[in-house]
């Protein structure tokens, strides 16, 4: 949404709106001239909006799924006859006569589409970029053409929930992944990969299909290739290895290597994103040496395996892993990049729903940390399930330090701790406590 925000504005379009929170992100958005208020109060509207005699030809009311259906405002701009499209249509709307390459994926999605947005920016392809997070390069989750052409390039996030990505229609398309996750929206898992399918076969004529090797996509009629980690695929990597805490690896097809790519972001999963990202390159024509500088120069996320301090007795690192799946990878790699170390994770269970859907998948994978200091569930769009708590997580996880921690009182608890590699872990409103966190951690271990 605020990507989407900063387009319009970037355009001259007067933009203002509503969210539940302020952060770090609304901040930046006001400071760049966006109206932005947090109360549901129709008197908040921008005055000219609020009464239903005037026009409003010219005006396009954007909404995300997670706006609950109560919600005044937004029923008022339904009940007064505003065109109000998902935030999903206009992304479509947007893309509809450009060169588009659609990222979609229950995890990985992000780190993907920024990269491939990074690898053809840096070599010359210019492009407009919706991502789902901020992205270290460009200091923003839009990346904005530098001037428009006849055939515009577009890189967005599809993404999965309520189907969002069926809007979409694009030239190149990428499949991370299809573990289950919203099943609130999409009620057992074949439902979820029959949507993934569905997406894939919207691909436009003379398009191509790059998925992860293994996924349920080999019977689709389309123009397709897998991509994989080490297996061979129709694309992959090899030789992978850890220098100074950078990893080195190969990419290859059946007629190419490029060797010795070196990223700055650590673990097997992100070289497996970086092999589906210069996949995307290769079919766009860009050379092995612009790709090895652009994967050399790759910043990452802001919130995917985020370095936030390091010292020489201490690590913090921040992540918004907030599936199972996507747990196990971060701590898994902490652990490949730090053998020995004590790992701490603070995680905040998104969702009740997924918490409920998933709770063996996240014991598991919080049982993999050294000590565990776990949040209350943050609720986001959805009303309390019954049983459905954090402490019915913390009874199953197998590690005998763990504690249920309340957001006021982390200092407190941190400061009883032993730290050696600390993780901040989730999707919800845990961001607002890193910088805390790290200042606290500044004073106490030193500067990076």
């Amino acid at each position: 949404m605020s990507a989407l925000a900063r387009y319009f504005h970037g355009e001259g379009k007067f933009v203002s709106g509503y969210d539940k929170t302020p952060t770090t992100l609304t901040d930046e958005l006001i400071d760049e001239g966006i109206e932005i208020h947090f109360t549901d109060d129709i008197h908040s509207i921008p005055s000219a909006l609020q009464h239903k005699d005037l026009v409003h030809h010219n005006t396009l009311i954007v909404f995300t799924p997670a706006i609950p259906k109560e919600h005044q405002e937004l029923n008022h701009f339904i009940s007064n006859g505003f065109n109000v499209m998902k935030r999903s249509e206009v992304l479509g709307m947007i893309t509809a006569h450009g060169f588009t390459i659609a990222v979609a994926g229950t995890h990985g999605k992000t780190t993907t589409s920024s990269m491939i947005a990074h690898i053809l920016k840096s070599s010359g392809v210019d492009c407009t970029a919706f991502l789902g997070g901020i992205s270290k390069n460009y200091h923003s989750n839009l990346v904005v053409a530098k001037k428009t052409t006849e055939k515009n390039i577009f890189v967005v996030e599809a993404d999965e929930y309520d189907r969002s990505f069926l809007k979409l229609h694009p030239d190149i398309a990428v499949i991370t992944s299809m573990d289950a996750d919203h099943l609130d929206i999409y009620g057992d898992q074949k439902y979820l990969e029959d949507s993934y399918r569905l997406f894939a076969q919207q691909i436009r004529p003379g398009g191509k299909l790059i998925y992860k090797k293994g996924l349920p996509l080999n019977d689709l009629d389309i123009n397709r290739a897998e991509y994989s980690l080490m297996d061979k695929g129709d694309y992959s990597a090899s030789d992978i290895k850890i220098v100074n805490h950078q990893v080195h690896f190969n990419w290859n097809n059946s007629s190419t290597t490029i060797s010795d790519l070196s990223s700055r972001m650590p673990g097997t999963h992100n070289v497996e994103n970086a092999v589906a990202a210069i996949s995307v390159a290769r079919q766009m024509g860009i050379s092995a040496e612009h790709i090895s500088a652009a994967i050399r120069s790759y910043e990452g996320v802001k919130r995917r395996f985020d370095y936030k301090l390091i010292t020489p007795n201490l690590v913090f690192i921040d992540d918004y892993a907030h599936h199972p799946e996507e747990l196990r990878a971060c701590i898994s790699s902490v652990r490949e990049l730090y053998p020995g170390k004590k790992i701490t994770g603070i995680f905040q269970p998104h969702l009740f729903s997924r918490t409920r859907d998933f709770a063996d998948g996240f014991v598991k994978s919080l049982s993999m940390l050294d000590s565990l200091i776990l949040l209350d569930i943050y609720p986001a769009r959805e009303q309390p399930i019954p049983g459905v708590t954090s402490e019915m997580l913390l009874e199953q996880v197998t590690i005998r330090d763990k504690i249920l921690c309340s957001k006021e009182n982390i200092m407190d608890v941190l400061k009883e701790k032993k730290l050696e590699v600390l993780l901040t872990l989730g999707a919800g409103d845990i961001d607002q406590l890193v910088e805390p966190i790290k200042n606290y951690l500044e004073n106490k271990y030193g500067a990076a």
